[in-house]
């Protein structure tokens, strides 16, 4: 997946300014970017402040990692559970 050339301080600054009244269109303008990607951001980072979001990016990672041990516990049971039928 892409880097965002955004950081989530500067996301939700831009959510900020949309909240302060500042219209969809301009503030796409202003930053570069799609109406679309902002509505992203919004939904991903709508209401949060950027200590929420840093934490969300820290549980995002021990995810990843987790889901990564699980697929390997669950190969590794698989490979003995076969080696186990084959022996008898």
């Amino acid at each position: 997946m892409r880097k965002s050339r955004f950081s989530e301080e500067q996301i939700i600054g831009m959510l900020r300014e949309h909240e302060a009244g500042m219209a969809t269109a301009d503030l796409c303008r202003k930053y570069g970017l799609s109406s679309a990607t902002f509505y992203e951001y919004k939904a991903k980072f709508g209401g949060m402040t950027v200590s929420d979001a840093q934490r969300l990016r820290t549980l995002e990672g021990e995810n990843g990692k987790l889901k990564k041990l699980l697929a390997e516990a669950m190969l590794d049971n698989a490979v003995l559970k076969d080696l186990a039928s084959k022996n008898f």
